[in-house]
């Protein structure tokens, strides 16, 4: 959405607000409260329009209507001094004592505050981001000193999406306040959503040092731990969150699923499976439970289970992502009991579903490779000989999603030299910073930046990957891996600032890669043409001209490595990887099934089990449903081996 459509979007919001005061000012109530339905329906945390319900049903005299809502205008939005006003009214009219207490307390707090900042902080609430901006901004050229006026400027710019400037104005409330630990806690946030994970943490314990029960604090340090791929803390402080009083049946599904996750990561499968039972029992309606048994790819669903995921799924009022998580988890439950035709129909729907959502086009990203092909030419890299850091610790391990990425870290990583890290987002990062990012694709819009980036500023990119890879690297073994599947669009950059890094390329057959990616539901990381059989197929065929391209220009410099090779000649595989990594061969490498790592990707079970054929064929079973993978795939069903 563009800032004019969000604009229009906001007047439409108030044209209907104004709508039903007017309805209300003239005595037609019915007729503004079924302003108020339609506008909630659009808009349902809008703050105001509940305060205005509670206007209408006093009009009605129904006090007990507009208690409940005001009590949810003031969930959404604290900072309404006309809701406490009202709320304190009607609980000392109807002889509720505390609320009306509790309520004269919330509104002499904003009086106290100046009412700038209110206003600024109610419009923030309700998503009125340039005018709270206006207000606090003119407010500050007045009292620059306003710590609090800065920090709430810090959050209307984070919500804006200027995190940078967000980050910068909260270390300078930190450096004038540091004892602000609200502040410190919007910092923390803020670092974390730049993936600034470590300094994240180390700010989440400070706040732990001076209150090591505040819940809070407590989920900030465990999102930071999640970001650096620390699964082992995150079991104990979800149980002890866990351990809280009065939690919401919600609040319990959440802790559970997300220590059910941790427990899985980390190889504890079986209390995983308990977890998720349990966050089931809180919320039997929700759908993430429903999906992490099916993702762990060793459950099997009863009938029982079957007949009540239907039901849920087949719900009018359920949430688009409920049902998503339904369908795939439903999918993999008839794909069990080989019931191939439910299962796609599932699978299919699902992906229907979460396509309504994507921007992800692939006319867009052909364009992207063109772009690629047109400056990352034979010439460049010779021009450009001798750049970068020539520090041999990375291994990148990419291609395309379920194509074997997981199995080949887990093999390398079970080598006394080599730490498996996690799918790194840095290499797409600095592409962006360097180039921008296309909206529609998620790839660099300006390639021809590359060509203006000096000797000095590619062997700084080179430096600062080693630094910040550096928070998840725990073992310090000389080589790590980086496993991010998209990074095979930047070896162009990944060779010019770390031209020692080693690079394979895990490729698979087309037909089971892309029928692997239809029916998996990606979680941190969008694969949005994954959504589609056609897309799907499209950018399988742009994978390959683009990997094509990098053999050209940079001979020799990617290993190509063929996923059925490894299921046929596990150790052949494992000894030319090994040569190609300048590493000797160690037997723990083949029994990589026994290594003890955290493992983050749908794969961890399988990589956790003797390699086997099961997947290679897989496909097959869906054949008569898959001829637009099929057609869009084109000849690459049968060149994907050059």
């Amino acid at each position: 959405m563009t800032i004019t459509d969000i604009d229009a979007d906001l007047q439409d919001r108030d044209a209907l607000l104004q709508q039903a005061r007017d309805l209300r000012r003239r005595q037609r109530i019915p007729e503004a409260l079924a302003v108020l339905v339609r506008l909630e329906a659009a808009y349902p945390r809008f703050s105001r329009l509940y305060q205005e319900r509670a206007h209408c049903h006093i009009g009605l005299g129904d006090a007990h209507a507009a208690m409940a809502s005001l009590h949810a205008a003031v969930r959404l939005n604290p900072t309404l001094p006309a809701s406490w006003d009202m709320l304190e009214q009607l609980s000392r009219r109807t002889g509720d004592t505390a609320l009306a207490s509790m309520a004269a307390q919330h509104l002499a707090t904003l009086k106290q505050l100046p009412r700038e900042v209110v206003m600024a902080n109610s419009l923030l609430a309700d998503g009125d981001l340039d005018p709270a901006e206006q207000i606090i901004r003119d407010y500050l050229r007045r009292e620059g000193g306003n710590v609090g006026a800065l920090r709430l400027l810090a959050r209307i710019r984070q919500e804006s999406g200027a995190t940078e400037e967000a980050e910068a104005l909260l270390e300078a409330v930190l450096a004038n306040a540091p004892d602000y630990h609200e502040a410190r806690l919007d910092y923390a946030m803020v670092l974390l959503q730049q993936q600034k994970h470590l300094p994240a943490r180390q700010q989440a314990e400070h706040l732990l040092a001076y209150d090591p029960d505040n819940r809070d604090y407590l989920k900030q340090y465990a999102a930071a731990c999640i970001g650096l791929g620390d699964y082992e803390p995150l079991i104990s402080i979800y149980e002890r969150l866990l351990a809280g009083e009065g939690l919401s049946a919600a609040e319990i599904a959440d802790l559970r699923l997300w220590r059910a996750a941790a427990l899985k990561i980390t190889g504890n499968q079986a209390e995983a499976i308990s977890d998720y039972r349990a966050a089931l029992e809180a919320m039997p309606d929700q759908g993430a439970g429903w999906f992490g048994l099916a993702n762990l790819k060793t459950w099997r669903f009863s009938d029982d289970d079957i007949v009540r995921m239907r039901a849920v799924e087949s719900a009018s009022d359920i949430q688009d992502m409920d049902r998503v998580y339904l369908c795939f988890a439903l999918g993999k439950a008839l794909e069990d009991r080989a019931e191939f035709e439910g299962s796609w129909a599932y699978y299919a729907r699902g992906n229907a579903v979460r396509r309504q959502t994507a921007r992800y086009r692939p006319e867009v990203a052909e364009a992207a490779l063109a772009r690629f092909k047109s400056v990352f030419t034979a010439e460049f890299f010779a021009q450009r000989a001798g750049w970068g850091l020539a520090d041999p610790a990375p291994v990148f391990v990419l291609g395309l999603p379920r194509s074997g990425s997981t199995l080949i870290e887990q093999i390398l990583a079970s080598h006394s030299q080599v730490e498996g890290t996690q799918e790194l987002t840095l290499i797409g990062r600095y592409a962006a910073e360097l180039c921008g990012q296309d909206p529609e694709c998620g790839l660099p819009l300006d390639i021809e930046a590359l060509r203006r980036l000096s000797p000095d500023a590619a062997r700084a990119l080179g430096e600062r990957f080693l630094a910040e890879t550096r928070a998840f690297r725990r073992l310090g073994k000389p080589f790590f891996i980086d496993k991010m599947p998209n990074n095979f669009w930047h070896i162009g950059l990944i060779h010019l600032i770390l031209p020692r890094a080693t690079i394979i390329d895990i490729r698979r057959e087309p037909m089971a890669c892309g029928f692997s990616n239809l029916k998996q539901l990606f979680g941190t990381i969008n694969q949005e043409f994954s959504y589609d059989p056609v897309h799907m197929g499209r950018h399988y065929r742009a994978y390959l001209d683009l990997m094509r391209h990098w053999d050209e220009v940079l001979p020799g410099r990617v290993l190509r490595v063929h996923y059925e090779n490894v299921v046929g000649d596990i150790e052949g595989s494992v000894q030319r990887m090994l040569r190609h990594c300048g590493l000797p061969f160690e037997p723990a490498c083949l029994a990589f099934h026994e290594t003890r790592r955290s493992v983050r990707t749908p794969s961890s079970e399988q990589v956790r089990r003797p390699i086997n054929r099961e997947g290679l064929d897989q496909w097959q079973n869906f054949a008569p449903w898959l001829d637009d993978l099929r057609n869009a795939l084109g000849d690459a069903l049968t060149d994907y081996r050059r």
